[in-house]
């Protein structure tokens, strides 16, 4: 039995190993424009969260008065 399990475990690793080749790892270049193009998302969205935020806060500060 424990024969078995580490065969199935040598089978899995080599399955890892195999589908790790099969990626297609980004060069600097297309690295640096995904990580710019996903940090101004960040901030666009963060922003728009924020004025969202301040539109609800000052609307129920509005009706409570």
């Amino acid at each position: 039995m424990g024969e078995e399990k580490n065969n199935q475990k040598g089978k899995w690793f080599k399955g890892l190993k195999a589908e790790f080749k099969k990626i297609i790892w980004p060069g600097k270049k297309d690295l640096a424009k995904q990580t710019t193009a996903v940090l101004v998302s960040a901030i666009v969205i963060g922003i728009i969260i924020a004025i969202i935020d301040m539109g609800i806060q000052y609307g129920i500060q509005f009706l409570m008065q």
